[in-house]
């Protein structure tokens, strides 16, 4: 199935097209699941038509990669079986001996990434604070290939300006990669920033649904570095299943509308817990006095569905708040149509920054008012 979708296209319609066309064999709206493993070959030993094994190529992984290309505006695409993966990829398309600069705020499991596996294969780092640019400068080396951010930022939300650090990494003659998992392309592009290669969680936004995993890396030009990504999936057989490919594209399908009300719900939300009092603080770019509100309000076109809040205490507080609820459901991951609340320092461990009173939420599609109500119950006794 050939991707005919015009390149000019508007960001929803590609949601909608990109990647997908009418099934020729049946004239099929919804694309088909491609389950095989293996493909026939032509009578002479050639695969014509594109496909031989599964670890290969799939036509649901390619439609998804297309897809995924056309949303953050990349030559290429290589998507993995997890967010994980697809961080383990860029981070192996390295070479033993080089340096990265990473942002100090981070998803745990890159952190837990780079001390672990990668501190044993000879991978330098090093973590510093992204906002403040003369830091970041200092911190490249001669053997600085990377410079790695995340924007927001989890659990932390802090929102860092991508151009600036995409400036610095080229002088240092490193590669720049904005995380873009909580934004989704829907509200950033950082590619048209200055960012070199995206990473997605697919399992989240983009998805949509908590119901499947994978990840992606999107990069701006095709070319050596997106071989040794791609090289990556198919050598290490990180790859998608093709049902886990077809429900992440149609996730995608709706993924404009969904980030509408994913916004809309986190804004009124971060504004009720601001003015309240068992809240100590509210973490939400869409926040006038939030640091990085100015910053969103240029490179994002809205503030995200994520937000994190400190309740009055420290942990057995927070508990306390999160085991009263009744609508959100304590649960790890984020971007599905249930609300979710976790406190993130238990998840995260001794390394974490986020402090024992914080909890982090991820705005459902309920509605805002009985999402409100259900907080305010929980956070009754902290009054």
């Amino acid at each position: 199935m050939a991707d005919s979708t015009p390149k000019s296209t508007g960001f929803q319609t590609l949601a909608v097209h990109a990647g997908r066309s009418i099934d020729p064999a049946a004239g099929a709206v919804a694309m088909p699941i491609h389950p095989s493993t293996t493909f026939q070959r032509d009578p002479d030993g050639a695969f014509t038509r594109g496909y031989s094994y599964i670890r290969d190529a799939n036509p649901n992984r390619k439609a998804l990669e297309t897809c995924m290309g056309a949303l953050e505006g990349g030559e290429d695409a290589v998507a993995f079986s997890s967010g994980m993966a697809a961080t383990f990829a860029v981070f192996q398309s390295l070479s033993p001996g080089d340096h990265v600069v990473i942002h100090r705020d981070m998803y745990y499991g890159v952190r837990e990434l780079m001390n672990g596996a990668f501190a044993r294969w000879g991978l330098e780092h090093s973590i510093v604070n992204m906002r403040d640019h003369e830091p970041t400068r200092q911190a490249c080396r001669p053997n600085t290939k990377l410079l790695w951010l995340e924007t927001p930022s989890n659990p932390l939300l802090e929102v860092v300006a991508i151009e600036p650090v995409a400036k610095i990494a080229h002088e240092a003659g490193a590669l720049f990669v904005s995380e873009n998992t909580f934004a989704t392309p829907a509200l950033q592009r950082p590619l048209e920033l200055g960012a070199d290669l995206v990473v997605h969680s697919l399992t989240k936004y983009l998805s949509g649904h908590s119901d499947s995993m994978g990840g992606a890396v999107i990069l701006k030009r095709a070319g050596d570095f997106a071989q040794r990504v791609r090289d990556f999936q198919h050598n290490g057989g990180a790859v998608l299943s093709p049902f886990d490919c077809w429900l992440i594209l149609r996730g995608i399908e709706s993924l404009p509308a969904r980030m509408r009300v994913h916004c809309e719900n986190a804004q009124r939300i971060a504004e009720f817990l601001a003015s309240h009092p068992a809240i100590t603080k509210v973490r939400y770019p869409g926040l006038p006095d939030d640091p990085g509100h100015e910053i969103a309000k240029r490179q994002m076109r809205a503030f995200g569905g994520m937000l994190s809040f400190e309740v009055r205490g420290a942990r057995e507080e927070a508990f306390l708040v999160a085991s009263r609820l009744k609508l959100i459901i304590r649960a790890t991951s984020l971007g599905g149509t249930h609300s979710l609340i976790e406190h993130r320092a238990s998840i995260e461990g001794t390394h974490t920054r986020a402090p024992e009173s914080l909890l982090r939420l991820s705005v459902g599609l309920e509605d805002p008012s009985d999402l409100i109500a259900d907080l305010d119950q929980a956070l009754a006794p902290l009054r």
